[in-house]
Order: C-alpha cells, then sequence, then structure tokens
C-alpha cells in the first residue's frame, strides 16, 4: 500500500511568520509549496484593475484567474492587503478556489499556508501549525518586507498595528472559513524567535507528528 503524500497546514494571521516558514519547510522537506494568499491577494488586484471594489461580488474574478495573475509583482501592497482580505470573505470566492488548493496538493504532498488550511482546505493533514506574533511584531515584519530597514515609529506603527488588528477581527470574524486555530494544530508564537529557530521548532514537530501516522 502506498502511503498517502505528506500535507502540512500552516494557518495564522498576517506577517506573522507562517510563509516564511511554509517556503522553508517546503525546501527542508522537498515538497511543493503553495501560499493560498496569493490567490486571494490575486483576486483582488483583478477586481480593483477592473475598476471594481473588491467589497463587491468577486466570483467571477475568482473563476476566470491565471497562472499570470499569480506572478504578478504588485500583489504585495497596503491597497491588495485590504482587498484580499475583503474577498476572502465571500463564500462564493473561496468556493471557487478550494478545489485549485486541494488539486495542488493531491498527488505530491505539499506545504500549503493560509488561514483556512487546517480548518477547511486540509482538515486531514498530516502535520498542522499555527504560527502568530504580536501585532506589533507582525506590523514592523511587514513594513520591512515593504520599505526595508527605513524605521517605522510614532503614529505610523500605530497605524499599522491598528491595520493589522482590524484585519484579524475581520479574517476571524467572518462566517466562511474564518481564521482560526485547529483543535490539533501545533501553536508556535515567533515574537523573539528567528527564522531559523522557528524552522527548528517546526521540523521537530513534524518528525514527531508524522512518524506517528
Amino acid at each position: 500500500m502506498t502511503a498517502r503524500p505528506l500535507v502540512i497546514a500552516v494557518d495564522g494571521p498576517a506577517a506573522a511568520g507562517k510563509g516564511t516558514l511554509a517556503k522553508a519547510l517546503a525546501a527542508k522537506l522537498g515538497l511543493p509549496y503553495l501560499d493560498t494568499g496569493l490567490l486571494y491577494r490575486a483576486v483582488a488586484r483583478r477586481m480593483v484593475n477592473a475598476g471594481l471594489d473588491p467589497a463587491g461580488d468577486a466570483s467571477a474574478e475568482a473563476q476566470a484567474l491565471q497562472q499570470t495573475d499569480l506572478a504578478r509583482t504588485d500583489l504585495r501592497v497596503p491597497e491588495i492587503d485590504r482587498g484580499a482580505s475583503l474577498v476572502a470573505a465571500q463564500p462564493a470566492v473561496r468556493a471557487a478556489l478550494l478545489d485549485r488548493q486541494r488539486v495542488f496538493a493531491s498527488e505530491t504532498g505539499a506545504v500549503v499556508d493560509g488561514r483556512d488550511i487546517g480548518t477547511v482546505v486540509f482538515p486531514d493533514a498530516d502535520v498542522k501549525f499555527f504560527i502568530t506574533a504580536s501585532p506589533r511584531t507582525r506590523a514592523l515584519r511587514r513594513h520591512r518586507q515593504v520599505a526595508g530597514e527605513t524605521p517605522l515609529e510614532g503614529s505610523a506603527l500605530e497605524a499599522a498595528v491598528s491595520e493589522l488588528v482590524a484585519r484579524d477581527a475581520r479574517d476571524s470574524s467572518r462566517e466562511t472559513a474564518p481564521l482560526i486555530q485547529a483543535a490539533d494544530a501545533a501553536l508556535i508564537e515567533t515574537d523573539g524567535l528567528s527564522a531559523a529557530e522557528v524552522l527548528d521548532k517546526a521540523c521537530e514537530i513534524v518528525a514527531l507528528r508524522h512518524t506517528r501516522r
């Protein structure tokens, strides 16, 4: 009997470090990597480029999503941060993208990151993680992703923290596939940890949990 492919689910709020971990974990284990948040960002970008409000019905844009949409270089900007959260709250959009996510990992396995991977997309994932950090830490990380080492201080920092807290509230309170920690997910808080330290922790958990299956 052939063992089914290894699927690892990595969930958590924005800028907690889940993408960094998922990519590193995929490379370490020789698995494909899927950033599901990129799908919603690409849908939001299609809406914005068409002159449409991302809060409106985005199901047609989700169904029309192409691989070229995912390769765009303008998906990680503040306007699309907000838009992705709005389109991701729509049940029709999530339904349109669900099979795409599942098919990706069905044959070869994968490390998949997002906000509902362990609860909705792959509830039977072999290993699940929930990665989190304080809003302040996450705001500083997100700023470094966009602006490098340019300082983020004072009112600008507070505004960035407030935006992340607001996004957490939207993602956690939506009716469809809310951001929650799966009951069997390993929690890793990344405040004060380097990316290498987080990876080491995750690898220990994968080794322990996967050998039990």
